[in-house]
């Protein structure tokens, strides 16, 4: 199967072409289809199985064909959890779309209002836009919504976790009943499949299991080390390894900063990025990260999303996620467009239940190493409860009839 078989049209083929793709990836040939058939749609998909593409690439084509937008009208709308993931999102239109000539723009809090408010003066065919800044734009009359014909959850896992329902109870308030609307989401929780039922109309559903999304190529290890004795690991490992560039994961803001003033104050380059530092900040502390002027960057969930860097060699869990589909998505900023790539956990016996359900949702136990020159205060037992496939019962023999 090709992108031309999906029904998508030459112009934007051809640019995905340009972006790398060579085929499609199983939750794209599920969902190109159903969106330019105008289906609503509902996809549980993890991060890394190209999704954005899947909805991106079929949204421009269907709104080339449409009535271009008059002054501050929209036409598609794809609403985003955190400001990092809108600007990636928006990225994707300009490199899916560098053929088909449309409008797009994105808008999102911490920056002036203004400019924003300016791109949006001669209508745009495509917006992504976080809750709260797109409802300030719509009560300041700089954005209209009654042309709308696609609007689009993202991450709505995290939308929802982030404690954005009542942002997007007013949103649905506001965007017109006739419209296709596409969700996508990580997982599909109770809470996730009542939104569903609110925002969607008949939608096909398609979902990726987590065995179709753990990154292939992603060698997966962790380290038990008592929590005190987490630093003195890391710097270990950095020492050790040598990496040109690290991706680590913690839990909470302030370990973020504390981590990466630590890691500063050991020789290792390093700086942070978490929802309390401003924008400007934000995409400075990733810009030199992206150029290795920095070589490590420490990063809360929320912060990471919409982090797309190539060639990443390694993700160090400093923390587990609380959250177990969070581990999928951290693992998956390494091992990326057929790379190969590193996971290293850091594993305190306060974390084994968090471990435990991770290693449920994997359905296999991640391997535990130790590190030269470190000796650890303690062993984990060995995760309990991970499915394993049964063997199937043979058949029973037929039994002899009974001889008269």
């Amino acid at each position: 199967m090709n992108f031309e078989s999906l029904g998508l049209s030459i112009e934007v083929q051809q640019a995905l072409t340009a972006a790398g793709y060579q085929m499609p990836t199983p939750v794209q040939s599920k969902t190109i289809p159903a969106i330019l058939k105008g289906d609503d749609v509902l996809v549980a998909a993890q991060t890394g199985t190209g999704k954005t593409a899947g909805f991106v690439a079929p949204m421009l084509d269907i709104l080339n064909n449409a009535a271009a937008p008059t002054a501050n009208h929209v036409k598609g709308l794809i609403l985003s959890p955190t400001r990092e993931l809108a600007v990636q999102l928006h990225q994707a239109i300009i490199d899916y779309g560098r053929y088909s000539g449309l409008r797009s723009a994105v808008v999102f809090g911490g920056v002036k209002i203004n400019p924003q408010m300016m791109s949006l003066r001669k209508g745009v065919h495509l917006l992504v836009a976080t809750p709260g800044r797109l409802l300030d734009l719509q009560r300041q009359n700089a954005i209209a919504f009654d042309q709308l014909k696609i609007f689009v959850l993202d991450e709505a896992d995290k939308l929802m976790s982030l404690g954005f329902r009542e942002e997007i109870n007013q949103l649905l308030d506001i965007l017109p009943r006739k419209r296709q609307t596409l969700m996508f989401s990580a997982t599909l929780s109770p809470e996730i499949e009542k939104l569903a039922k609110t925002v969607l109309h008949a939608p096909v559903e398609i979902a990726v299991t987590p065995n179709e999304v753990a990154p292939a190529k992603v060698k997966q290890w962790l380290v038990a080390v008592d929590k005190k004795r987490k630093t003195e690991l890391l710097f270990e490992l950095i020492k050790q390894n040598k990496w040109h560039q690290a991706l680590i994961f913690t839990n909470t803001k302030q370990g973020a900063d504390r981590l990466a003033k630590d890691l500063s104050a050991s020789g290792n380059k390093g700086c942070a990025i978490h929802g309390d530092k401003s924008q400007a900040v934000r995409a400075r502390n990733l810009q030199l990260f992206k150029t290795q002027e920095v070589k490590i960057l420490v990063a809360t969930d929320v912060a990471s999303r919409g982090l797309d860097i190539g060639e990443l060699p390694v993700v160090i869990n400093f923390d587990l996620p609380k959250v177990s589909e969070d581990y999928v998505h951290r693992i998956g900023r390494t091992g990326r467009a057929g790379e190969s790539g590193e996971a290293i956990s850091l594993v305190s016996a306060d974390d084994f239940e968090c471990l435990r359900k991770i290693e449920q949702l994997l359905r296999e136990i991640i391997p535990r190493k130790h590190v030269h020159n470190f000796t650890p205060d303690h062993h984990l037992p060995e995760s309990k409860g991970v499915p394993t496939p049964r063997r199937p019962k043979k058949p029973k023999k037929p039994k002899k009839p009974k001889s008269s």
